[in-house]
């Protein structure tokens, strides 16, 4: 057999192995709750309009409602999300909405772990981002 077919056949069966570990998986659920922020930045146009974007791995999830002229806003909004895995990439993005484009705050990442946690992040243009999130097998 060739180097580059052996290449080819540790490479397949490296895959294959990948697959089955993601397949054996028990799927779980991933909840993002309790968002609030404290002592946003304020900008020459006043007292921010902030709203939240939520992404999990690849794609985009969800967003808040627009606090206007708030600089301590609290979110009621509650996220759910099937099939989420531990060690998946958990972003919060913080945005103040403005008339002719929207600035970023401030980003948060964290990778999730099994269980319910709640974290703090402090935002590049000040502030702070409070959240929860769990995440449990699906029942």
């Amino acid at each position: 057999m060739s180097s580059s077919s052996l290449l080819w056949c540790l490479l397949v069966v490296c895959v294959l192995t990948v697959v089955q570990i993601y397949a054996a998986e028990e799927p779980k659920v991933l909840k993002v709750f309790n968002l609030h922020a404290t002592d946003l930045h304020s900008s020459l146009l006043g007292t921010p309009d902030a709203y939240v974007e939520v992404f999990r791995a690849y794609g985009f999830l969800g967003r808040t409602e627009v606090k206007n002229d708030n600089r301590n806003p609290s979110w009621k909004e509650e996220f759910s999300f099937l099939n989420a895995r531990e060690n998946n990439i958990l972003r919060l993005e913080v945005y103040d909405s403005d008339i002719n484009s929207d600035d970023l705050l401030g980003t948060c990442e964290r990778s999730i772990k099994i269980g319910t946690w709640k974290h703090q992040c402090f935002l590049t243009k000040g502030g702070i981002l409070n959240y929860s999130y769990t995440l449990e097998p699906l029942q």
